[in-house]
């Protein structure tokens, strides 16, 4: 996984935990859903990076 990847990814997460805290700060569902969207998003990635890099060794 390259650091351009890790920091993209790594940026995702943090970008929807920050949705996720301003839905639920504000009550709108529709926030929290799309924060937590954006942090699966950012751990399937995360995980896909992790297997070619195993396949990589």
């Amino acid at each position: 996984m390259g650091a351009d990847d890790k920091i993209k990814n790594a940026a995702e997460d943090l970008g929807g935990k920050a949705k996720e805290a301003f839905g639920k700060a504000t009550n709108d569902d529709s926030k929290v859903a799309e924060g937590k969207g954006d942090q699966a998003s950012a751990d399937v990635k995360k995980a896909g990076e992790n297997v070619k890099d195993a396949f990589k060794n």
